[in-house]
């Protein structure tokens, strides 16, 4: 039985006024030796019927409803353990890929037989506005871990993974609501060197009200959570070390002022006591 060569996996929940893009831009390849796996995170509206109707059509979809609301890193793990191809594509619900992002992702990956990880640039709207990005947002290529625990550097919807990392480094972090893929960046980026392909392959769409990243007001108490995973792995190595050790205490630094703001005393001795606790050992 063939394999295909991407699995490009989609999570989605009550999202099918954005799906309708995600889907057709992966339909319209150039590049066709693929499978699309769809995970209805138990949607309420007309995901179910509308992906149904158009895999009669294009039998490279493989649709899998959850049975409940999992959130956004079972889903894409769901994903994982039913994808069969060589190398994992993530593309987000409201995202989509240019015509050619397969085809060229596919050239570069024969021509860089060494690499297991790529990720390319990509276009950013907000609210149907053209965003400039900022110099810190600038796509980093080799190893790229000192670039990945300041903010979250490769964007899921961009990247094309080997399978066989998953394997190294384990799957998304269940218990991680938002985040889960700056945890994911991190334990790749700590052992395996990324290439980028500096073109714009991807377009992302922001400011939508039902994103994760509107739902949660503070997003540092979960990079803190992966940075001291990071630390307790042991997999780090000395300078990756003292690199992450930084970056802890000034995110921790920074959760400490909202925390007194608002006066919030357990945080304030919860992260308090990290600081501490990384200050002394290091």
């Amino acid at each position: 039985m063939h394999k295909p060569y991407f699995s490009i996996i989609i999570p989605a929940y009550n999202r099918q006024k954005y799906l309708k893009i995600a889907v057709e831009s992966v339909l319209a390849q150039s590049f066709n030796d693929y499978e699309l796996i769809i995970i209805d995170d138990a949607s309420n509206d007309n995901t179910e019927s509308y992906i149904k109707n158009i895999s009669t059509i294009h039998h490279s979809i493989n649709y899998i409803k959850n049975p409940k609301n999992l959130g956004i890193s079972k889903s894409r793990n769901v994903g994982l353990k039913n994808a069969k191809g060589e190398f994992i594509c993530f593309l987000d619900s409201d995202d989509r890929f240019r015509h050619d992002k397969l085809q060229i992702t596919y050239n570069y990956i024969k021509e860089k037989t060494d690499i297991k990880i790529f990720h390319t640039k990509e276009l950013w709207f907000k609210n149907g506005q053209y965003l400039e990005p900022k110099v810190y947002h600038e796509n980093p290529n080799g190893y790229i871990f000192k670039n990945t625990v300041k903010l979250c550097c490769i964007s899921p919807s961009t990247a094309a993974i080997h399978k066989s990392i998953f394997s190294d480094i384990g799957i998304f972090d269940e218990n991680l609501p938002v985040c889960e893929d700056y945890d994911l960046w991190l334990r790749i980026t700590a052992r395996y060197s990324v290439a980028l392909i500096p073109l714009y392959l991807t377009i992302k769409q922001g400011g939508l009200p039902d994103q994760m990243s509107q739902k949660f007001s503070c997003m540092d108490k979960f990079r803190i959570y992966a940075l001291e995973k990071i630390l307790a792995s042991n997999t780090l190595n000395p300078d990756n070390y003292k690199i992450a050790v930084n970056e802890l205490i000034k995110k921790c630094e920074i959760y400490i002022k909202g925390a007194s703001k608002h006066n919030n005393y357990s945080d304030l001795d919860k992260y308090t006591k990290i600081i501490t606790k990384y200050t002394y050992a290091n």
